[in-house]
């Protein structure tokens, strides 16, 4: 049968003739579908891969297109306990074993959002929005994922601030490579509050209390022995400090006994060498006293001791009335005699 050409014309201009507006919001980008094509003059049926920008209007013909559009905005998709929080009104926080055979519970919050260029990928693959792509792409990526990598940790580790970092970075580019070839951008992965089996929990508390009280404990020892340290350098120091006193107070003393020893010596070598002159002086006095000026220096002595002494003559005999002359001359001899008998003989000079 042959269409005739006004026909066609008509049925083309049909759709044409009355046509509606979409718009994209300020985070929204738009995806056309063509239901029909008339033959190609129109274009190919189907998802368009043409991307209409946020924030514009734009026409369509009606009744032979659909309208679509993706926020492209940050999503974030929280898999938590807590029902008033998370996008479920249920728990919905992942539940699995660690690596040592421990159950727990994580809260766990995925930020993405769609990757604009892919949004007709999305639109002809996956849903007609963001909500469909989060409920049937998103959340079971993420679910599954999370918990493998998550499940890598043993139970301990999850008190490490350091250790949840790095798998929620792991994660995250795990997740990045999943999702990124289907349009879905993986911006960060955070990990929430975890829970495990209270018992076990008590456990993990009680020996976690034990730690911290024994490196508690080693910080004091140290402490301690660093304050031990201390007090021994300054003890050293002061027994330095005496130590030096003392030895100064020798080296003084020490000085002092050479100074008095020196001069001691100084004091016994001067008497002894005026002892040994006035040895010497005697024994010349000596020496000159045992020749003849000895013996007229005696009767010098004598005459000078004589001198103006009275003399008195007395008789003798029994009668008492005899008188003797005196010879002064052999008086004087006699004494002179006397004196010499008396006097002790000069004494050797000590030796030095």
């Amino acid at each position: 049968m042959r269409h005739h050409p006004l026909l066609a014309l008509c049925l083309v201009a049909l759709p044409l003739s009355a046509c509606t507006c979409h718009s994209t919001g300020s985070t929204e980008v738009g995806v056309l579908t063509k239901k029909v094509a008339f033959g190609g003059l129109y274009g190919k049926p189907g998802v368009q891969s043409e991307l209409f920008a946020p924030g514009a209007t734009y026409f369509f013909p009606a009744f032979i297109t659909d309208w679509n559009t993706f926020d492209v905005s940050i999503q974030n998709l929280a898999m938590i306990r807590d029902p008033a929080r998370g996008d479920r009104t249920g728990e919905d926080d992942l539940s699995f074993k660690t690596v040592d055979g421990n159950d727990v519970r994580v809260d766990v919050t995925v930020a993405w959002q769609v990757d604009p260029k892919r949004a007709p990928y999305l639109l002809n693959k996956v849903g007609d929005n963001v909500s469909e792509v989060k409920e049937k792409l998103v959340r079971p990526a993420c679910r599954s994922v999370v918990r493998d990598v998550l499940n890598e940790l043993r139970s301990e580790e999850f008190y490490v601030s350091e250790k949840r970092f790095a798998k929620a970075a792991e994660a995250r580019d795990r997740l990045q490579a999943v999702l990124g070839p289907e349009g879905v951008l993986v911006r960060q992965v955070i990990l929430g509050e975890h829970r495990f089996n209270p018992e076990y929990e008590k456990v993990i508390r009680d020996k976690k209390l034990a730690e911290q009280n024994s490196e508690r404990m080693r910080s004091e020892a140290r402490a301690a022995a660093e304050q031990w340290k201390s007090e021994l350098e300054k003890a050293k120091g002061t027994v330095n400090q005496q130590l030096a006193a003392a030895a100064g107070a020798l080296d003084i003393a020490r000085l002092g006994a050479d100074a008095l020893y020196v001069q001691s010596q100084k004091q016994a070598e001067a008497i002894v060498a005026e002892r040994k002159a006035h040895a010497e002086a005697v024994r010349k006095q000596n020496e000159a006293l045992a020749g003849s000026g000895g013996k007229a220096l005696v009767k010098l002595r004598i005459a000078e001791a004589l001198a103006g002494k009275q003399l008195i003559f007395l008789p003798t005999g029994r009668s008492g009335v005899g008188v003797q002359t005196l010879n002064l001359n052999q008086l004087l001899g006699a004494l002179s005699a006397g004196s010499e008998a008396a006097a002790p003989s000069p004494a050797p000079p000590p030796s030095p």
